[in-house]
């Protein structure tokens, strides 16, 4: 008898307590927090964003070959230097790096006037690989190394996409722009939906982080 006994208003009392304002606003607030926690306001998009059709810009370690309408002088096919530099015959060394393959084959062209009879270069790009590094939640986090335009979408598939722990709706890229780390934030999942999106495209030297997923 005593098991069933119970002090007068005690059942009462806690459901008071269980319903009680301030315990509803907590859990509210709790719930919210975990929903709204990846919903973080977009970063803005990143300036002059490259594209499919974007003209190459050369940078240390692609490979070029001028190639010389005087046959007095052989044709040169070089390594950019990590200077940004290479040495060619009669006028030594110039810089490459950051330039247009057609700037710096106009640039030659004067250099060699009073050097060779005729001074007409061809310069050509013959390896220009680039490379992002893929790190965060992915299957294989690590560096792709890229030849040709390349989107963010693809880059992470060449890292064997997102693992099961990553958040397709926040990742990170982060580009060295003008001395400056800027970072965008972009979310794939359209893409992975297949819905029609604007590519972002990668280029040399990009970060991809991708976060962990909330849910």
């Amino acid at each position: 008898m005593w098991g069933n006994r119970q002090l007068q208003g005690t059942d009462t009392a806690y459901r008071k307590r269980a319903s009680s304002p301030s315990s509803c606003l907590f859990t509210f607030l709790v719930f919210a927090a975990l929903a709204c926690g990846g919903c973080q306001s977009p970063l803005p998009p990143l300036p002059n964003p490259p594209g499919p059709k974007t003209t190459v810009r050369l940078s240390p370690g692609d490979v070029i070959k001028a190639s010389y309408a005087d046959e007095t002088i052989p044709d040169q096919t070089q390594k950019i230097r990590r200077d940004g530099k290479v040495s060619l015959p009669l006028i030594g060394e110039v810089t490459a790096a950051g330039k247009r393959v057609i700037d710096f084959q106009h640039e030659l062209v004067p250099r060699y006037e009073g050097e060779l009879e005729n001074s007409e270069v061809l310069v050509t790009l013959e390896n220009g690989a680039a490379a992002v590094i893929i790190s965060g939640f992915a299957n294989k986090p690590g560096k792709v190394v890229f030849d040709r335009p390349t989107t963010v979408y693809q880059a992470i598939m060449e890292a064997g996409g997102v693992s099961d722990y990553g958040s397709l709706s926040n990742i990170h890229l982060t580009r060295i722009i003008n001395g400056v780390q800027r970072t965008e934030r972009i979310n794939l999942r359209p893409s992975i939906h297949g819905e029609p999106t604007q590519p972002k495209y990668v280029q040399d030297g990009d970060v991809i982080y991708i976060s962990r997923s909330l849910f």
